[in-house]
């Protein structure tokens, strides 16, 4: 095993340690057939065994953090009509998707892909002040609620206008944006940190070049990622997140609150009549990161 691979172990035994702390308040209680009908509490967690020696350390830093229990815990609220299963699991690739295994929903969330965030992370604060720690449960948090939307969206048959990967992008952005106790600004950041990487300099290479085959992708291209999720976050604050103005060009960033807006309607009339508001307000409310050591610091 390199040097770098047991510093990521180590950095993530350390990270997941602060930011998986909090005890787990929502377990789910035994409950008749009759009574599990839209009720929360119903997702289970698993944590999948893998014979690869690098890997195997992640799964045992996560069941040892719970991090999965965590989000079990955030998902709670949810009103759900079957149980969602969501796994860690060696894929083989850098990956995580949502389908039915054996007609049951399950989110499958790669080992791979948590060594990937372990790679992407700033060695220091950025000049934008997201940190080591904001930058991984930022990525971890996002991807794992992108597949959870797309579970949601199957289990209460939301009808989608559009392409399904950037509706689950929306629902993720608009979770983290949720958050109290300055955490959505801490959560965006280190979301935004894996899809600005694939920018670059872009002040002085603005042009980028692609295959063509890059644009028939399902999920849109990493850049449009970037600015989509910084254009909801500007527009649902634009005083918290105005540096976000110093990327979005102003024909999009005028637009932004009417893309926020727009999200928030088709949230609150498909998605939260299946929520406990009770639940979801001491989940939100809840610290889910640790205390910052730096003060951010906006980027001009």
């Amino acid at each position: 095993m390199s040097s770098f691979q047991w510093k990521a172990i180590s950095s993530l035994g350390a990270l997941i340690g602060i930011a998986f702390t909090q005890s787990s308040s929502a377990v789910a209680q035994p409950q008749t057939a009759a009574t599990q009908v839209n009720q929360p509490n119903r997702v289970s967690i698993e944590y999948v065994a893998t014979d690869d020696l690098v890997l195997r350390e992640f799964y045992r830093l996560l069941r040892e953090r719970r991090a999965l229990e965590k989000i079990q815990e955030m998902l709670s609220p949810f009103h759900l009509p079957e149980e969602l299963s969501i796994k860690a699991a060696e894929c083989g690739v850098v990956n995580s998707w949502y389908k039915r295994e054996n007609f049951k929903p399950t989110v499958t969330i790669c080992y791979e892909y948590l060594r990937h965030i372990l790679e992407s992370l700033p060695n220091a604060t950025s000049p934008a002040g997201v940190t080591p720690d904001d930058a991984t449960a930022g990525q971890f948090y996002w991807l794992t609620l992108h597949e959870v939307g797309h579970a949601i969206f199957d289990m209460f048959d939301v009808p989608i206008f559009g392409h399904p990967e950037d509706a689950a992008d929306n629902f993720a952005t608009y979770i983290l944006l949720q958050f109290g106790r300055g955490q959505a600004r801490r959560l965006i950041g280190g979301a935004a940190w894996a899809w600005r990487a694939y920018l670059g300099d872009y002040q002085r290479n603005p042009v980028v070049r692609k295959r063509i085959a890059a644009f028939a992708d399902n999920h849109g291209l990493p850049e449009e990622r970037f600015y989509n999720l910084l254009c909801l976050a500007f527009g649902a604050d634009p005083v918290q997140f105005a540096d976000a103005g110093d990327y979005l060009p102003s024909t999009r960033s005028s637009n932004c609150e009417f893309e926020y807006r727009t999200l928030v309607t088709a949230f609150r009339k498909e998605i939260s009549p299946h929520i406990d508001q009770e639940m979801a307000r001491r989940v939100l409310d809840t610290n889910w990161l640790p205390d910052p050591k730096l003060k951010p610091v906006h980027q001009k």
